[in-house]
């Protein structure tokens, strides 16, 4: 063997040994930062839609701009799957860490474009071009995200307690829904109507670009996973010659279907409780904005606390036992949750409704990223993650709103939110069934 290979070797072995054992803290920070930024983002885009809707899609008509608003907010979805190829590829090739630091950084110019874009009434149809390709650009870097931070954070686990280590990725989404809800409610409590569309709305998205610094630095000083240095140590060159995208739709794309499976029902509970429903609590119920946003906090609060504890529940049971029961009761239960809440439209009811969402969120999410982390082996773990995440994510989640809004405009049904949650968790199910076959499978 050439003295230049096993120099490159001996580094990468001796590395991998160097962070054996790095504080499991570092890691979970590292990814949450950059996972908040995401969330946030995301979730202030879906919050100010009424507003965007009027200033960067004016149509006349209300709806029609709602629509726009809601389908922009599901174009950036499309390019998700573009991300996870590209990022997840080259989180299984050049690694975690540099993989999260491109993703928060590409998080961060989208989010500058949306902040800083000139309305429609200044420049015409350059105005909307604009905030499309910032969420062109958004859905890419969260595309490579989910996969990267959440292999990031199994991976530092050490084997122990990767349900509790991966549950905060769900706990920073509820970190991001408190943050973002909260600026929300107080932007349009506290200002005019006039004054949030002029630039109060822009002051949320400004906040999005303060956390981005501080992500990209805590990312950039902390350490590699052990279990990626140990790979790059035994083959580097293989390392670099490989394609994990190939591998993963070739040997993996059992895994990668089911996986996507179980995210149907986990993406489209999310998006229409927790993104859709201050818009449909306005539009529907005729709840003030500020109060619909107070409730949405409680969701972001119940799920930041209440994670962990679904986490170390994984941890006992199982993840698929708890993402099982989780799913049952939202399939039971929200149908039930969206009568009340049409019979009685009130801040109280939507308050209660709010509480309990997050409370199923924290059970469906937090055990999640390790469910799907253990479908794929650690060389196409970046890209397996992504991908099953992001294609559901995509179909199922980031047209929730533009889904719901158009049943509820052509049934003239309130509830019917309700029908999609309920079909699909009925593909998620079935989704389980099928991996819980494939785990006593392997066992024997």
């Amino acid at each position: 063997m050439p003295a230049h290979t096993l120099n490159a070797s001996g580094a990468a072995a001796r590395s991998a040994d160097t962070y054996r054992h790095p504080a499991p803290w570092r890691a979970v920070l590292a990814a949450s930062v950059g996972n908040a930024l995401e969330y946030y983002d995301l979730l202030i885009y879906g919050y100010f839609a009424i507003t965007i809707g009027k200033l960067f899609f004016p149509t006349g008509d209300a709806w029609s701009s709602l629509m726009l608003s809601v389908g922009t907010f599901g174009v950036s979805f499309i390019m998700r799957p573009l991300g996870s190829m590209v990022l997840g590829s080259y989180a299984d090739r050049v690694g975690r860490k540099a993989a999260l630091t491109w993703s928060i950084l590409l998080m961060m110019l989208g989010t500058a474009m949306i902040a800083f874009a000139p309305t429609y009434a200044s420049i015409g149809l350059w105005s909307p071009a604009i905030v499309i390709m910032a969420r062109l650009l958004q859905g890419f870097s969260a595309g490579g995200e989910f996969g990267s931070a959440t292999a990031f954070m199994i991976e530092h686990a050490n084997g122990k307690r990767m349900g509790y280590n991966a549950s905060w990725q769900a706990a920073t989404q509820g970190l991001a829904t408190l943050l973002a809800a909260g600026l929300s409610a107080w932007i349009t409590y506290a200002l005019p109507t006039a004054q949030v569309e002029s630039w109060g709305w822009r002051v949320a998205f400004l906040f999005g670009l303060l956390i981005g610094p501080i992500g990209v630095y805590i990312r950039r000083h902390t350490p590699e996973t052990p279990e990626f240095l140990t790979m790059q140590a035994e083959a580097p060159a293989a390392l670099q010659a490989r394609s994990p995208l190939r591998d993963t739709l070739t040997q993996g794309l059992p895994g990668l279907l089911l996986g996507a499976g179980v995210v149907v029902a986990v993406t489209a509970f999310n998006y229409v409780q927790k993104v859709y429903m201050p818009t449909y609590a306005i539009n529907q119920l005729h709840i003030a904005t500020s109060a619909s946003l107070v409730c949405t906090m409680i969701t972001g609060a119940m799920l930041m606390v209440m994670a962990p504890a679904f986490g170390l529940l994984a941890d006992r049971f199982g993840s698929i036992r708890v993402v099982s029961i989780a799913m049952v009761v939202i399939a039971l239960s929200t149908y039930p949750m969206f009568a009340t809440l049409v019979a009685q439209p009130t801040f109280w009811t939507l308050l209660v409704m709010q509480a309990i969402v997050g409370v199923l969120l924290a059970a469906i999410l937090a055990p999640l990223p390790a469910l799907l982390a253990d479908i794929f082996p650690t060389r196409t773990r970046g890209t397996g993650l992504a991908l099953s995440y992001n294609l559901s994510v995509t179909i199922f989640g980031g047209f929730s709103p533009l889904i719901v809004t158009w049943l509820i405009g052509v049934t003239h049904i309130k509830t019917s939110p309700s029908f999609y949650v309920f079909a699909t968790t009925l593909i998620s199910l079935a989704s389980l069934w099928m991996l819980r076959g494939r785990a006593r499978a392997d066992r024997t």
